[in-house]
């Protein structure tokens, strides 16, 4: 398996319907997440939740994969901020980063990794579920 990451500062702020970055399957194949994390840029608290998307509607510009074992280049693709509502699933994780820049969360996945079922519609993104989203800094490490 060869591994890929993205990481960045947001370029929108995060809604309950659109992520502030999201990881997206093919058609042939569906990453397996192992890490996200996400921190606060401001001084206000704010709510993020690590959701499964099912439509890739009104993903931001692609974004550069990182390959991290030089095996070969991501299939997944990933995007920055989102520009349009997509079909959000229910939370896989929930957090609120305190009220200070840097505040933040690392999720880790264990063994068998979070897997995303193979498709072009299957992405995995951070949303903002609650109250006023803000700009975020991420990061998204995936095996493929």
């Amino acid at each position: 398996m060869s591994r890929h990451s993205v990481a960045g500062l947001s370029t929108v702020a995060g809604t309950t319907l659109r992520a502030v970055a999201s990881v997206f399957g093919t058609a042939t194949m569906g990453p397996v997440l192992r890490q996200v994390s996400v921190a606060n840029t401001t001084t206000t608290e704010v709510y993020v939740a690590l959701v499964r998307f099912t439509n890739a509607t009104g993903v931001g510009a692609g974004l550069t994969e990182v390959d991290h074992n030089h095996l070969q280049p991501a299939t997944a693709t990933a995007f920055a901020g989102h520009t349009a509502d997509g079909a959000v699933g229910s939370p896989i994780e929930y957090f609120m980063l305190g009220a200070a820049k840097g505040s933040g969360v690392f999720w880790t996945f264990g063994d068998s990794g979070l897997l995303l079922p193979v498709g072009t519609a299957n992405g995995f993104g951070v949303i903002c579920p609650s109250g006023t989203g803000q700009i975020l800094t991420y990061s998204y490490t995936w095996d493929e």
